[in-house]
């Protein structure tokens, strides 16, 4: 498959990321013996589609595949259409989810960290009087509280904010005026 960039700007705004295909089968895995109503999507494709989509700062793009005319079939072009739209929906729906979750169970982290650090605080003032028993639940809760909530932060900060770019991938193309013309 050949990316190609063109100087022209009327080109570049009415096409925002523009392939060059010599057939629809680049679209499609090389390995995937099934039909191409059926076969599944190229990782070089998604690979290139992913990076020429991260250099546009528009969020509607064209996405333009220019194929030569004597390879051309619009019945393929409509269903390759459609197949691309629902797998980038399905995709980013399936990435929110793991985010949204990834986001819950942090939060579930932090609270219950903040709850074991508050039991153990309420132990020490309540149970001045150290016993065996309050010493080994404080030690025991402290920490855990402690390793809880610094976790949901990190899950809540740092690993929901790794799904991002994919899920920003995914709605743009899934949003994307995607076309096909003749090279």
């Amino acid at each position: 498959m050949k990316k190609e960039r063109t100087d022209s700007r009327s080109n570049l705004e009415r096409a925002g990321v523009r392939f060059i295909i010599d057939s629809y089968e680049e679209i499609f895995s090389e390995f995937d013996p099934r039909p191409l109503s059926e076969r599944g999507f190229s990782g070089d494709f998604m690979f290139e589609a992913d990076r020429a989509m991260m250099s546009k700062p528009i969020e509607k793009i064209d996405f333009l595949m220019q194929i030569p005319e004597k390879n051309r079939d619009l019945k393929k072009e409509r269903d390759i259409k459609d197949r691309l739209k629902e797998y980038f929906k399905r995709h980013y729906e399936i990435m929110k989810k793991k985010k949204n979750a990834v986001v819950k169970k942090g939060i579930f982290f932090v609270v219950t960290g903040i709850i074991l650090m508050f039991a153990a605080t309420f132990l020490l003032f309540e149970f001045q009087q150290k016993s065996l028993l309050t010493s080994f639940l404080v030690i025991l809760l402290e920490p855990g509280g402690w390793f809880l909530f610094w976790e949901g932060l990190d899950l809540v900060i740092f690993e929901a904010k790794e799904a991002t770019p994919d899920l920003q991938f995914y709605k743009r193309m899934a949003d994307a005026n995607i076309k096909f013309s003749s090279a």
